[in-house]
């Protein structure tokens, strides 16, 4: 993911944090918030420090006969000393890398699961009744 260097998080997001971006052939959403149960960013009463950010990002993909992955990933921006958290601009490009990460892990395990159970296939019609048990 190329980072915009005009843009404080590294892409543009909306008034609620929110960004859909193309990587890797996914289109993938993205979510970037706080803590807080409040729209004004202060320190937390019992703790004296600010919330921390969370951004997330998340996609799904559908295939044959309905077949569902995801891929998710999430990172945290501290905040320094007593100050707020201020914008990380690959905090973006980490979760979405870890997004497409566990993508390709669920699908590696969904690989291998369906190889587990594959049906053998039946033995061959030799034309001689089986012997008696």
């Amino acid at each position: 993911m190329d980072i915009d260097p005009t843009q404080p998080w590294g892409t543009a997001i909306d008034y609620a944090g929110r960004a859909t971006i193309v990587e890797d052939g996914h289109t993938v959403h993205i979510n970037v918030t706080d803590t807080s149960l409040s729209s004004v960013i202060e320190p937390d009463p019992i703790t004296g420090r600010h919330p921390a950010v969370y951004v997330s990002a998340q996609f799904t993909e559908t295939g044959d006969s309905n077949v569902v992955l995801r891929g998710y990933g999430q990172v945290s921006v501290q905040p320094t000393d007593a100050a707020p958290v201020t914008p990380d601009p690959t905090a973006i490009q980490r979760a979405v890398a870890a997004a497409i990460a566990d993508f390709r892990a669920n699908t590696a395990a969904c690989a291998a699961l369906c190889a587990a159970w594959t049906t053998p296939a039946p033995p061959p019609e030799t034309g001689e009744e089986p012997a008696p048990a």
